[in-house]
């Protein structure tokens, strides 16, 4: 079973303005993933980190993005507690811990990914706000997952980002492609 929302590139500009923001290469009818090919081998590689986040669905938009930052963080880095909520929700995306997510946001130090990927969690549905009904954009998980993995990619040496960032479009190719149909978490 496939997880892939679109099947050309327009269709995720089209339902996704916002994507344009993250990719300038104009989009065209070829088959998502190629394009998605085409950019990680382009001279904008990083393009390919904001088309992923946007192909996939939100759950497995936020999974993606706890995969890709966990990858390129230190073996020796302590626990991050916006990582922590963030995959607490993805194993149960209930709304109390898509709240737990946000709360860890908004506890959490604003220049690190794992703080990034606890808000994309927390604005994945349901209301913004917990005093009254504000829903949230259908692109901001997308938006947020994107930027939280292109900081951590930022934080990547140098000389290791082209693996890092080839290692991120894979993750997103295997989660598409998962055959089981669930969220590996």
């Amino acid at each position: 079973m496939t997880r892939l929302r679109f099947s050309t590139a327009r269709e995720v500009f089209d339902a996704f303005p916002a994507v344009g923001e993250f990719v300038g290469t104009p989009p065209s009818t070829e088959p998502t993933l190629s394009f998605l090919a085409r950019l990680a081998k382009g001279s904008q590689p990083k393009e390919a980190i904001g088309f992923c986040a946007f192909i996939l669905p939100r759950r497995e938009a936020v999974w993606w993005a706890i995969q890709t930052i966990q990858r390129m963080r230190s073996p020796n880095a302590a626990p991050d507690p916006g990582l922590q909520a963030a995959e607490a929700w993805v194993r149960d995306p209930s709304d109390d811990l898509r709240w737990a997510a946000l709360a860890a946001a908004d506890a959490g130090d604003s220049e690190e990914p794992g703080t990034w990927i606890a808000r994309a969690a927390g604005y994945s549905g349901g209301s913004m706000l917990a005093s009254h009904p504000i829903p949230c954009p259908p692109d901001l998980t997308a938006k947020i997952a994107a930027a939280a993995v292109q900081v951590a990619l930022g934080r990547v040496p140098e000389r290791e980002r082209d693996a890092a960032l080839r290692n991120c479009v894979e993750a997103c190719i295997r989660l598409i492609d998962d055959d089981s149909g669930r969220t590996r978490a």
